[in-house]
């Protein structure tokens, strides 16, 4: 299965031309000498540009390939703008399957012989076709409200198994045979993806995730969750409110509409680190085909969040690591980074951290204070990844969902307003967050959050501080008591120990007197005392 699937993922790239896309001096004779020896499978799209090659051949090799490239679409500062432009296709121009095929997936689902009990107006061609779902409208009938209805591809498990399975064979040998491989746990961190990318075939799971997001946010002015009709909502179907908004990718539009483009901005660090920080729940799949705007009030942006299928959590401890990790960076405090990182275990503890911290001050100090138009940030990856290999850094698999859409996040801000300074606006958020935690009003927070068991436990406190006092008046009487134990069980050992030792040197008497000719009798009476010697030490053995 695997190879055949290897072989899928060879004839994918030489039949839609991605090997043209590596320079020829980048390109080994060995691999030019193999790429001849496939001579049936030739470029088949030599017409096509090079960012629709790369598009279709992504999206033919299906979903985990998508998803790969929904990401480089978002890193306009790593791709040439015709080959993003072609990826941000992939974020809701897959190609969609029959709507026929969606309508009955959606009538079984259900449960309904017509589908026009529930849902009316189901609209057999897509409003939007991703590489796990689409989407198409309908009416919902019991309230006459418009819906859209998110359908999971048929058959799809299968594709995301095989390619899982490479990934996981790849991850194996990466590991085995790199020099980096422990440090980097590639097997772990295809682990975590499988686990998100299957929760995200999970439709029931989803639902849960838009309701719990919903409530996080109700009644913000920073992010608006539709309304999930959890009571429709299937494995394999989801429904959900038809949103009015505009593409947060469409500049041209939000421009024209006179939007505050830069607090639009700001609001989205915003919404990512209160989701991250305050929530410890936040939506990890927010490439711009999952984000729009609302149509109103665009003096005073607001987001719309739609497709709840990846989301990510932070246990509490990397919640504080990492709040302290960035406003450290944030006041230039470099030795705090390197003792924070050694503290957590993200480094190990044998490593230099002088030498620790002047590696990341050589790495990050150049970028603060600028513009994301001014941050080469591959070149900024280039030099973390360097660092963390001389120090041995370890991948955090948990926290893998956290820098995607960190990325994301990012890659957001640069396309909308390429003058917002990440830091200065994060920079606030974090240190509020921070105050909230330490100090007199997070003991306070925390004490009223603990009220009502300290309400319910109260009444046994009387009970408790009685029978403490009353242990407590007993305990000389019990340490004299164990004393004694311990002195009478140090007696019975030393008689045991008498008991072996006599036992043992009648036994060797017995074997010795055959030498002297001495009567049988005498001899047999020393073994005899000898193993009774040893009987009583065993009995004054197990008795202690």
């Amino acid at each position: 299965m695997q190879l055949f699937r290897v072989y899928t993922i060879v004839a994918t790239v030489l039949r839609y031309g991605l090997d043209d896309l590596v320079p020829k001096r980048f390109v080994p004779w060995y691999i030019r000498l193999l790429r001849i020896t496939f001579f049936w499978l030739r470029n088949q799209h030599k017409d096509a540009s090079a960012g629709e090659r790369l598009r279709l051949a992504l999206q033919s090799l299906g979903p985990v390939s998508v998803k790969f490239g929904q990401m480089l679409s978002t890193r306009r500062d790593l791709l040439p703008p015709e080959i993003a432009d072609e990826l941000t296709k992939l974020q809701d121009k897959v190609a969609p399957f029959d709507g026929v095929i969606a309508h009955d997936i959606v009538k079984k689902a259900l449960g309904v012989a017509d589908l026009n009990e529930v849902l009316t107006d189901f609209s057999p061609e897509p409003l939007a076709s991703a590489s796990i779902a689409q989407v198409h409208t309908a009416m919902l009938k019991e309230t006459d409200e418009p819906v859209v209805v998110k359908v999971i591809r048929p058959n799809i498990e299968n594709t995301i198994y095989a390619d899982i399975e490479l990934m996981r064979s790849l991850a194996w040998l990466v590991q085995k045979a790199l020099p980096d491989g422990k440090r980097l746990r590639p097997v772990e961190v295809v682990e975590e993806y499988k686990k998100t990318i299957f929760d995200e075939l999970d439709l029931l799971r989803e639902s849960a995730n838009g309701v719990k997001l919903r409530e996080n946010f109700q009644d913000s002015e920073l992010l608006y969750i539709p309304k999930i009709y959890a009571d429709y909502c299937r494995t394999n179907v989801l429904v959900m409110e038809r949103i009015s908004g505009i593409p947060v990718a469409d500049i041209a539009q939000l421009e024209a509409k006179n939007t505050n483009i830069k607090l639009l901005a700001e609001r989205g660090v915003s919404v990512f680190f209160t989701q991250v920080f305050r929530d410890s729940f936040f939506h990890a799949d927010m490439h711009p085909g999952n984000i729009f705007v609302a149509d109103r009030h665009l003096d005073s942006p607001q987001y719309i969040a739609i497709d709840f299928g990846i989301v990510g959590t932070l246990n509490r401890e990397d919640k504080r690591y990492l709040a302290e990790n960035f406003i450290a960076f944030f006041n230039s405090d470099y030795r705090k980074v390197a003792e924070l990182h050694v503290d957590s275990g993200w480094v190990p503890s044998y490593i230099n951290v002088d030498e620790f911290e002047q590696a990341i001050r050589t790495v990050c100090e150049p970028i603060f204070h600028k513009p994301l138009a001014e941050i080469s940030f591959g070149n900024v990856l280039m030099q973390l990844f360097n660092t963390a290999r001389r120090f041995d850094m370890e991948v955090q698999p948990q926290l893998v969902l956290l820098q995607k859409t960190l990325l994301y996040v990012e890659g957001l801000g640069r396309q909308l307003y390429p003058q917002l300074d990440l830091w200065e606006t994060a920079k606030p958020f974090l240190e509020d967050w921070m105050r909230e935690q330490v100090g007199f009003t997070a003991m306070f927070n925390k004490a009223k959050a603990n009220i009502p068991f300290w309400t319910e436990k109260f009444p046994e406190v009387p009970d408790l501080v009685f029978d403490t006092l009353k242990q407590v008046k007993q305990l000389p009487e019990r340490h004299q008591y164990w004393h004694e134990q311990q002195l009478l069980h140090r007696r019975e050992s030393t008689k045991s120990i008498v008991y072996g030792v006599s036992g043992a040197a009648f036994v060797i008497i017995a074997a010795i007197l055959p030498l002297y000719q001495l009567p049988t009798w005498s001899i047999v009476l020393c073994a005899g005392l000898g193993f009774g010697c040893w009987l009583k030490a065993f009995i004054k053995l197990y008795r202690i």
